[in-house]
């Protein structure tokens, strides 16, 4: 007599299931930039309304600031799957994080300038005289006074993307919210040689002499796997034991 469970098993997901899931990993990806431009751009409009408030001008936009920050969040993720963002990923860190700030910097200015057209146009301006109203009464000072506001935010965006992934994903925020100073120092620094005899290790020896068992390069290979693998302050038990049993 046959039995159903293995068909049971590899019964596809109703479609509600799988629908549901996808929802979950682009809410996953999209939440966090959200939930930072949210606080970045309601501070961005609190420094408008300090500075409007001081001449009597009331000010409040905080509908217009939550759906822009739901709009960059989403447009974020978006413009990281281009080819263009990975240019300089083989780069110093320093250059891929001033290029893709500079990248949402300049997007951001063009679709604010679009932003400016469509009020002018409303408002009853012809196109041709959108460039004199730029010239004549828009207001550049305040225009250029978000845009570095926006830049700094963009630049701590992408700082803070950026080493959580080469920290590998969740490694920042365990770094800042879970782990202790002098405890997170050493892991770091024990990772960092790790990684480095690791390199050494794969540019010394090809990997077939790595994938034998017994190899001087296996067992190393194997004892470097096992200290990162470790958690916090198991590291030096594990070199102890190694050394104890060869």
């Amino acid at each position: 007599m046959t039995s159903s469970v293995p068909a049971t098993l590899g019964a596809p997901a109703p479609f509600w299931r799988r629908a549901f899931d996808w929802w979950l990993v682009q809410v996953k990806y999209v939440l966090p930039p959200t939930i930072f431009f949210f606080f970045g751009f309601n501070l961005i409009l609190f420094t408008r309304w300090m500075t409007l408030q001081e001449q009597g001008i009331p000010f409040t936009n905080f509908f217009a600031a939550t759906l822009l920050a739901l709009l960059v969040g989403k447009a974020v993720l978006v413009v990281d799957n281009l080819r263009l963002m990975h240019r300089f990923d083989g780069a110093p860190l320093i250059q891929p994080i001033l290029f893709k700030s500079a990248i949402y910097w300049l997007c951001v200015f063009v679709l604010r300038l679009a932003e400016a057209l469509w009020h002018f146009w409303r408002a009853g301006g012809a196109l041709g005289d959108f460039q004199n109203f730029l010239v004549a009464q828009f207001s550049w000072p305040r225009f250029l006074v978000i845009q570095i506001w926006l830049m700094v935010l963009f630049l701590v965006y992408v700082t803070a993307h950026d080493l959580n992934t080469l920290f590998g994903d969740g490694e920042l925020p365990r770094l800042f919210l879970r782990w202790h100073s002098s405890e997170a120092k050493l892991t770091r620094r024990q990772r960092i040689r790790l990684l480095t005899q690791l390199n050494r290790l794969t540019e010394a020896n090809p990997v077939e002499v790595i994938a034998e068992k017994g190899s001087p390069a296996h067992i190393e290979l194997v004892g470097i796997l096992r200290e990162l693998a470790a958690r916090p302050g198991e590291n030096g038990n594990s070199r102890v034991e190694q050394k104890a049993n060869p």
